[in-house]
């Protein structure tokens, strides 16, 4: 591997700014609206259910309830992105999870709101989620032309929303009521979905074929088991979500808070969530040869995440490792998505883009439940020790792939639909 081979090159001409287009803009903002919703609900749903006298375990009951329809169902969700295009199924998407929002609302303000209430309208959100995600990638290539620097800027916008979401709806929950911020988080679902209306005329791809929704699913499954680089990475992202960013979190918290105070846990947080804004702003400028092996090098920073807590570094290093770390996952993230939505072809993006987001959480949920007892069993420290060293080695596995090591940029990534950034080009 030369350094070459993972340095930046300057193009002699590069695309149009993303914001040049008015689809990428309106995308931007629907994308914006929702992240700011998805980061309000989980202070949002812990501050009604442990009101409600439910205690951790309600907390929990809850989360699974809205996280397992999305693991189940996001099959599904690209199956029918690419049938009836995946802005129809976004903005549906957004107009469920409002409604939902609204509901919980509702019973918030009325009489005693039982558990299984709560948890219904959770899983009626999450299952809309699954129906919301796998469009995502299929709509970037459409909306600008620069396909990178539309993920970069995405990417940092997931940051500032992740960073702002949770504060936000501590301010409400403080200052007016908990049933007041599940409107708030209902009112940016619905800019979400108006925000996304105005793309119907995009030149989709759509499946029109009559094929039964199994065929469909099985299309897209030999999509995604024909590129071995495709599949490669996920076989990998699987088991660094196992060992690496299921014990990382519970772990990583709990050892932070004992070490550094809740205060000092909530700057290192806010530290990786910088972190994650830098390696955005890389995403825009750096343009590698090899987009995936450039990503999986950055992802070797990540293993700092679990290593500082594990080793008891002091309060600076720990912050200063969470800004390294962050900003190698989000310069990952953007390599990834950009590499992913240049090699596939629109047809049936949004399927393979379903199958990527099944394979890479699935195991996640898992991982953080044998934390627990790893914990007790080991150490926490030790735990996360090991998943530091594991995470270095799912990085080497995935270098060692040739697939992976030699796959370039697309030779011409696909052009927005907007009349003022160019006309749709596959890249197939």
């Amino acid at each position: 591997m030369t350094i070459d081979g993972i340095t930046a090159e300057r193009e002699q001409s590069s695309p149009p700014s993303p914001w040049r287009s008015s689809r990428f803009r309106l995308f931007f903002t629907a994308r914006s609206t929702s992240l700011l919703a998805d980061g309000m609900l989980m202070v949002s749903l812990t501050t009604a259910v442990l009101g409600a006298g439910y205690g951790a375990a309600g907390v929990g009951y809850a989360l699974a309830a809205w996280m397992a329809p999305i693991v189940l169902l996001v099959l599904f969700g690209g199956v029918l992105a690419d049938r009836f295009t995946p802005q129809v199924m976004m903005v549906g998407a957004d107009v469920v999870r409002m409604v939902a929002m609204l509901a919980l609302a509702v019973l918030l303000i009325g009489t005693e709101v039982r558990l299984w209430h709560i948890m219904a309208l959770l899983a009626l959100s999450g299952a809309a989620t699954a129906m919301f995600q796998p469009g995502l990638a299929s709509l970037v290539p459409q909306v600008a032309e620069d396909i990178q620097r539309a993920n970069a800027l995405l990417r940092i916008s997931e940051a500032i929303c992740t960073l702002l979401g949770p504060g936000v709806a501590g301010l409400l929950v403080a200052y007016w009521d908990v049933a007041g911020s599940f409107v708030v988080i209902a009112a940016a679902y619905a800019l979400s979905a108006l925000g996304l209306a105005p793309l119907r005329k995009l030149g989709t791809v759509r499946d029109e074929s009559d094929d039964p929704i199994w065929q469909r699913l099985a299309t897209g499954w030999l999509e995604f088991r024909s590129r071995s680089w495709l599949w490669g990475v996920i076989a990998v992202w699987a088991v660094y979500g196992l060992f690496v960013f299921g014990p990382a979190l519970p772990l990583g918290a709990a050892l932070l808070t004992e070490q550094h105070g809740a205060s000092g846990y909530g700057w290192i947080a806010s530290a990786d969530g910088a972190g994650t804004i830098v390696g955005g702003l890389l995403g825009m400028r750096v343009r590698p040869r090899r987009p995936l092996v450039a990503g999986a090098c950055a992802m070797f920073c990540f293993s700092l995440n679990p290593l500082a807590p594990a080793l008891g570094w002091s309060f600076t290093v720990t912050a200063a490792t969470g800004v390294v770390a962050g900003c190698g996952f989000a310069f990952w993230g953007v390599m990834w998505a950009t590499s992913v939505q240049s090699h596939i072809p629109l047809a049936v993006l949004s399927r393979v883009s379903a199958y990527d987001v099944a394979g890479s959480i699935m195991v996640i949920p898992l991982g953080r439940a044998l934390a627990g007892p790893a914990a007790d069993s080991f150490g926490a420290d030790r735990v996360l020790l090991f998943s530091s060293v594991m995470g270095v080695a799912c990085i080497l596995v995935m270098l060692s792939i040739p697939a992976i090591r030699s796959l370039g940029r697309a030779p011409k990534e696909r052009a927005g639909a907007d009349g003022d950034a160019g006309s749709p080009a596959g890249a197939g």
